[in-house]
């Protein structure tokens, strides 16, 4: 499979300034060739070099595009083998049309799903850590999940895992040594020595762990809903949030009746933020719906950003909703501070304990980054991790991290039971497979075929 030629548009479908085609494979450069129509020889033109000329239907003699060419011979490409990227006008039609003059030439295919990406990775020139970070990198929705993924891509989190794996292995040596040969007693294997050698292991991988919640949430963003009676500012926030005009504002209420779901980024964490329909009793039909659906949203989200006019008391249904909030995370807004206030914030305080409040006039555009503090307080307490951390962001690598580290613990509690030796080996082991599987060291095909399966065509 790996041995032919395949090819795909690697830029977003629709209208821009160019779109790019690109070709991988042993064919790569001859298929290019047969339709390319330049001064130069490109089947014999240096690697990493671009070239002017046109596509021509080699059977028609049409010409179709004109465009820009370049190579990349193997191993120094993307995926370690010949690719030639072809730059096209952007357009439906014009990229369309020399996609499948490419995939007319004899050997050549439509590249499956992420195979680019795989390729890359069954040529040995990024591990699985890092083919997954291609996908986190193409995904980010902030600076600071652009920065972690593409600290990954370029091998970081996967140097700390090998440096994890060579001391694993370091220490299984030694208790193998010490099983075949024990008359040597190598480096006085006792149990002493696994322990001594285990613990800073743990310690590592606890540390790595540590950043698990805050890169999953970077990467993911937090499920956020803005909850509250109609009227009370709920759309207006979205909007502000979005810097855009996302959700319909009026005086009327319940005209948002349905959840309307938005990607924005505050204080640089990503909120997938969900306005919902005003919390209230309603003989309309379609705003009960709406309002039943807010409720579904409010029971699955991570963050709760419950909206009041403080210029009008509280009332009973929001003092309820209060406290139904215990032990969520809960951010209070007072909104429309611009107006005299009737809200008392001690009694919110009593009501949501946990709740941070922050006083807000969206129409007025303060208090903004007050939210912003707030929300960082509550998941980051306060601030994010220096630029030079390293994070765990993928669900799959915390789990394996988290089963490698429970090995090395079972290698302990082993050897202060009295446990022989030969059987701590087993648990050892165990913790150098798990890390080895978050590189793809040994990772089955089922798996590398689900992980490439998520990746968009054309990567």
């Amino acid at each position: 499979m790996l041995q032919d030629t395949i090819a795909a548009i690697s830029t977003a479908v629709g209208e821009g300034g160019i779109a790019l085609i690109r070709v991988s494979g042993p064919d790569a450069v001859k298929t290019v060739h047969q339709l390319f129509r330049t001064k130069a020889d490109i089947r014999t033109a240096p690697s990493h070099t671009v070239h002017y000329g046109h596509i021509f239907d080699p059977r028609s003699g049409e010409k179709i595009e004109e465009v820009l060419v370049t190579i990349m011979i193997g191993p120094r490409s993307f995926t370690a083998e010949d690719v030639v990227e072809i730059s096209t006008h952007g357009g439906v039609i014009s990229v369309k049309k020399v996609l499948d003059l490419v995939l007319q030439q004899e050997g050549v295919r439509l590249a499956e799903p992420g195979e680019f990406t795989r390729r890359a990775f069954v040529n040995g020139r990024i591990d699985l850590a890092q083919a997954e970070a291609v996908m986190d990198l193409i995904r980010s929705k902030s600076d600071k999940a652009f920065s972690i993924a593409l600290k990954q891509v370029d091998g970081k989190l996967s140097r700390l895992i090998r440096e994890l794996r060579q001391t694993v292995i370091e220490l299984l040596a030694h208790i193998e040594v010490n099983i075949d040969y024990p008359e040597h007693d190598v480096e006085e294997m006792t149990n002493l020595y696994i322990k001594e050698q285990c613990f800073p292991l743990i310690e590592e991988i606890q540390r790595l762990l540590k950043t698990a919640s805050e890169g999953k949430i970077l990467r993911e963003g937090i499920t956020t809903v803005i909850v509250g009676r109609p009227n009370v500012g709920k759309s207006s926030l979205l909007n502000a949030l979005a810097q855009d005009n996302r959700a319909i504002v009026t005086d009327i209420p319940g005209t948002t009746r349905d959840v309307i779901e938005e990607f924005v980024t505050v204080g640089g964490i990503p909120l997938k933020l969900l306005d919902t329909a005003g919390l209230r009793e309603t003989a309309d039909v379609v705003e009960r719906i709406g309002v039943e659906r807010s409720r579904g949203a409010l029971q699955e989200a991570d963050l709760i950003l419950l909206v009041l006019n403080q210029a009008e008391p509280l009332h009973e249904d929001e003092r309820e909703l209060m406290e139904s909030l215990h032990g969520r995370q809960v951010v209070v807004i007072m909104n429309k501070t611009d107006l005299p206030g009737q809200l008392d914030p001690e009694e919110i305080s009593r009501l949501v304990p946990s709740a941070a409040l922050v006083k807000m006039s969206v129409l007025q555009e303060q208090g903004q980054e007050q939210l912003e503090k707030a929300i960082s307080e509550l998941f980051f307490s306060g601030q994010l991790e220096t630029t030079d951390h390293t994070y765990v962001s993928n669900a799959r690598h915390i789990a394996l991290l988290k089963q490698a580290m429970q090995s090395l613990e079972d290698a302990v509690d082993a050897t202060e039971s009295g446990i022989p030796i030969d059987i701590i080996q087993i648990d050892v082991r165990t913790a150098w497979e798990r890390l080895g599987e978050i590189l793809g060291d040994s990772a089955g095909d089922s798996l590398i075929d689900q992980i490439f399966s998520q990746f968009c065509l054309g990567k």
